[in-house]
Protein backbone atom coordinates (compact mmCIF):
# COMPACT_ATOMS: atom_id res chain seq x y z
CA UNK A 1 0.00 0.00 0.00
CA UNK A 2 2.85 2.55 0.95
CA UNK A 3 4.59 2.07 -2.27
CA UNK A 4 1.39 2.54 -4.27
CA UNK A 5 1.11 6.18 -2.57
CA UNK A 6 4.53 7.08 -3.83
CA UNK A 7 4.15 5.29 -7.43
CA UNK A 8 0.33 7.57 -7.55
CA UNK A 9 2.10 10.42 -6.44
CA UNK A 10 5.30 10.23 -9.06
CA UNK A 11 2.71 9.64 -11.69
CA UNK A 12 0.32 12.62 -11.13
CA UNK A 13 3.48 15.17 -10.90
CA UNK A 14 4.36 13.69 -14.32
CA UNK A 15 1.04 13.74 -15.65
CA UNK A 16 0.40 17.34 -14.50
CA UNK A 17 3.69 18.76 -15.80
CA UNK A 18 3.00 17.46 -19.23
CA UNK A 19 -0.63 18.62 -19.19
CA UNK A 20 1.64 21.97 -18.82
CA UNK A 21 3.14 20.91 -22.29
CA UNK A 22 -0.38 19.85 -24.08
CA UNK A 23 -1.92 22.99 -22.44
CA UNK A 24 -5.26 22.76 -20.52
CA UNK A 25 -7.27 24.43 -18.10
CA UNK A 26 -6.47 27.63 -15.47
CA UNK A 27 -3.07 28.41 -15.95
CA UNK A 28 -1.91 25.62 -18.20
CA UNK A 29 -4.19 26.96 -21.76
CA UNK A 30 -0.47 29.19 -22.47
CA UNK A 31 1.33 25.40 -22.78
CA UNK A 32 4.54 24.98 -21.75
CA UNK A 33 6.91 27.64 -20.96
CA UNK A 34 10.36 26.31 -20.65
CA UNK A 35 11.41 30.03 -18.20
CA UNK A 36 8.78 28.01 -15.85
CA UNK A 37 11.72 24.79 -15.30
CA UNK A 38 13.85 25.42 -12.19
CA UNK A 39 16.43 23.51 -10.72
CA UNK A 40 18.32 24.27 -7.20
CA UNK A 41 18.01 21.35 -4.11
CA UNK A 42 18.86 21.46 -0.44
CA UNK A 43 21.43 20.19 1.88
CA UNK A 44 20.92 18.55 5.07
CA UNK A 45 23.38 18.69 8.45
CA UNK A 46 23.06 17.07 11.75
CA UNK A 47 24.77 16.41 14.61
CA UNK A 48 25.05 15.07 18.02
CA UNK A 49 27.13 13.58 20.40
CA UNK A 50 26.29 10.01 19.24
CA UNK A 51 24.98 10.96 15.32
CA UNK A 52 26.41 12.63 12.40
CA UNK A 53 24.32 13.00 9.03
CA UNK A 54 25.02 14.59 6.15
CA UNK A 55 22.84 14.96 3.13
CA UNK A 56 21.66 16.27 -0.25
CA UNK A 57 18.64 16.56 -2.41
CA UNK A 58 19.26 17.80 -6.10
CA UNK A 59 16.12 18.88 -8.07
CA UNK A 60 14.42 19.32 -11.27
CA UNK A 61 10.62 21.16 -11.17
CA UNK A 62 8.00 23.17 -12.92
CA UNK A 63 5.60 26.25 -12.20
CA UNK A 64 2.67 25.02 -12.91
CA UNK A 65 0.95 28.04 -11.84
CA UNK A 66 1.72 31.63 -9.91
CA UNK A 67 1.15 29.42 -6.27
CA UNK A 68 2.16 25.87 -7.48
CA UNK A 69 5.49 24.00 -8.10
CA UNK A 70 6.12 20.46 -8.59
CA UNK A 71 8.87 18.73 -9.83
CA UNK A 72 11.31 15.47 -9.19
CA UNK A 73 14.24 14.71 -6.94
CA UNK A 74 17.02 12.60 -6.25
CA UNK A 75 18.42 12.44 -2.57
CA UNK A 76 21.67 11.20 -0.70
CA UNK A 77 21.89 10.99 2.71
CA UNK A 78 25.17 9.48 4.63
CA UNK A 79 24.64 8.41 8.52
CA UNK A 80 26.92 7.27 11.27
CA UNK A 81 25.11 6.52 14.51
CA UNK A 82 28.07 5.08 17.45
CA UNK A 83 24.52 4.80 19.95
CA UNK A 84 22.68 1.83 18.53
CA UNK A 85 19.63 0.60 19.43
CA UNK A 86 17.93 -2.26 18.01
CA UNK A 87 15.09 -4.83 18.24
CA UNK A 88 16.21 -8.58 17.70
CA UNK A 89 13.79 -11.20 16.19
CA UNK A 90 12.08 -11.73 19.77
CA UNK A 91 10.89 -8.34 20.63
CA UNK A 92 13.97 -7.61 23.01
CA UNK A 93 15.33 -3.57 22.97
CA UNK A 94 18.37 -3.32 23.24
CA UNK A 95 20.93 -0.35 23.51
CA UNK A 96 24.58 -0.22 22.76
CA UNK A 97 28.11 0.96 21.45
CA UNK A 98 28.32 -0.12 18.28
CA UNK A 99 28.56 1.35 15.19
CA UNK A 100 25.97 2.15 12.62
CA UNK A 101 26.62 3.40 9.14
CA UNK A 102 23.89 4.35 6.38
CA UNK A 103 24.45 4.92 2.90
CA UNK A 104 20.80 5.96 1.76
CA UNK A 105 19.82 6.89 -1.76
CA UNK A 106 16.54 6.89 -4.13
CA UNK A 107 14.34 9.13 -6.28
CA UNK A 108 11.71 11.28 -5.57
CA UNK A 109 8.61 14.01 -6.35
CA UNK A 110 7.07 16.77 -5.11
CA UNK A 111 4.48 19.67 -4.66
CA UNK A 112 5.27 22.90 -3.07
CA UNK A 113 2.02 25.17 -2.80
CA UNK A 114 2.08 29.37 -1.50
CA UNK A 115 -0.49 30.50 0.32
CA UNK A 116 1.48 33.34 0.93
CA UNK A 117 5.07 34.71 -1.20
CA UNK A 118 6.77 33.64 1.84
CA UNK A 119 5.18 30.35 3.48
CA UNK A 120 4.75 27.33 1.61
CA UNK A 121 3.19 23.47 2.65
CA UNK A 122 4.91 20.96 0.93
CA UNK A 123 4.14 17.15 -0.08
CA UNK A 124 7.26 14.65 -1.05
CA UNK A 125 7.09 11.00 -1.77
CA UNK A 126 10.32 9.66 -1.86
CA UNK A 127 11.37 5.40 -2.62
CA UNK A 128 14.86 5.09 0.02
CA UNK A 129 17.26 1.84 -0.54
CA UNK A 130 19.80 1.87 2.38
CA UNK A 131 23.27 0.45 2.14
CA UNK A 132 23.91 -0.37 6.31
CA UNK A 133 27.14 -1.16 7.87
CA UNK A 134 26.93 -2.65 11.15
CA UNK A 135 30.69 -2.64 13.35
CA UNK A 136 30.08 -4.19 16.90
CA UNK A 137 32.07 -2.18 19.93
CA UNK A 138 33.59 -5.89 20.88
CA UNK A 139 35.54 -6.32 17.65
CA UNK A 140 33.39 -8.88 16.05
CA UNK A 141 33.16 -9.21 12.82
CA UNK A 142 31.32 -6.26 10.56
CA UNK A 143 27.86 -7.31 9.32
CA UNK A 144 26.23 -5.12 5.87
CA UNK A 145 22.65 -5.56 4.67
CA UNK A 146 20.55 -3.70 2.21
CA UNK A 147 16.77 -2.57 3.25
CA UNK A 148 14.25 -0.14 1.12
CA UNK A 149 11.68 1.76 2.06
CA UNK A 150 8.52 4.01 0.59
CA UNK A 151 8.68 7.51 2.76
CA UNK A 152 5.79 10.68 2.25
CA UNK A 153 7.09 13.47 4.23
CA UNK A 154 4.89 16.32 4.75
CA UNK A 155 5.47 19.66 6.17
CA UNK A 156 5.97 23.36 5.83
CA UNK A 157 8.73 26.05 5.33
CA UNK A 158 9.69 29.54 4.36
CA UNK A 159 11.06 30.81 1.64
CA UNK A 160 12.88 34.55 0.90
CA UNK A 161 9.63 36.01 -1.25
CA UNK A 162 8.72 33.70 -4.41
CA UNK A 163 7.21 35.86 -6.89
CA UNK A 164 5.88 33.41 -8.59
CA UNK A 165 7.31 31.68 -11.83
CA UNK A 166 10.90 33.09 -12.21
CA UNK A 167 11.89 33.99 -8.89
CA UNK A 168 15.33 32.88 -7.24
CA UNK A 169 15.16 32.33 -3.56
CA UNK A 170 16.79 30.27 -0.53
CA UNK A 171 14.11 28.19 1.83
CA UNK A 172 13.99 26.50 5.18
CA UNK A 173 11.26 23.65 5.87
CA UNK A 174 10.29 21.28 8.55
CA UNK A 175 8.81 18.10 7.62
CA UNK A 176 7.85 14.86 9.20
CA UNK A 177 7.71 11.07 7.10
CA UNK A 178 3.94 10.31 8.02
CA UNK A 179 3.95 6.50 6.27
CA UNK A 180 6.79 5.28 9.38
CA UNK A 181 8.18 2.14 8.00
CA UNK A 182 10.91 0.93 10.04
CA UNK A 183 13.05 1.11 7.61
CA UNK A 184 12.75 4.79 6.68
CA UNK A 185 15.32 7.24 6.88
CA UNK A 186 13.79 9.75 8.84
CA UNK A 187 12.14 7.13 11.96
CA UNK A 188 13.85 6.09 14.93
CA UNK A 189 13.38 3.03 16.68
CA UNK A 190 12.34 2.85 20.30
CA UNK A 191 11.20 0.60 22.47
CA UNK A 192 7.66 1.92 21.86
CA UNK A 193 7.94 1.55 18.62
CA UNK A 194 8.60 3.64 15.39
CA UNK A 195 9.01 7.70 16.38
CA UNK A 196 8.83 9.64 13.44
CA UNK A 197 11.75 12.30 13.17
CA UNK A 198 11.53 16.39 12.51
CA UNK A 199 13.66 16.70 8.96
CA UNK A 200 14.91 20.39 8.47
CA UNK A 201 16.35 21.16 5.27
CA UNK A 202 17.60 24.48 3.69
CA UNK A 203 18.48 24.84 -0.16
CA UNK A 204 18.04 27.26 -3.00
CA UNK A 205 15.43 26.87 -5.40
CA UNK A 206 17.31 28.58 -9.13
CA UNK A 207 14.89 29.56 -12.49
CA UNK A 208 16.15 28.27 -15.44
CA UNK A 209 15.95 29.82 -18.91
CA UNK A 210 15.59 33.35 -17.52
CA UNK A 211 17.99 35.46 -19.22
CA UNK A 212 20.59 37.43 -17.62
CA UNK A 213 18.13 41.09 -17.19
CA UNK A 214 15.28 38.39 -15.36
CA UNK A 215 17.77 36.88 -12.89
CA UNK A 216 17.43 38.20 -9.43
CA UNK A 217 17.70 36.70 -6.04
CA UNK A 218 16.11 37.99 -3.20
CA UNK A 219 17.44 37.87 0.26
Amino acid sequence: MKKIIILITITAVCKFSFAQYKGGDDATTKGFKKENLFTGGGVTVSFSNYTTVLGASPIIGYSLTKWLDAGLLFNYNYSSDRHVTYTDQSGNYYVSDDRLKQHNFGPGAFFRAYPINFLFVQGQAEMNFTALKFIPANGGPTEKDKVSAPSFLVGAGYCSGREGPGSMFYYVSIMADVLKDKNSPYVELTANGVRILPIIRAGFQIPLFQGKSKRRFDL
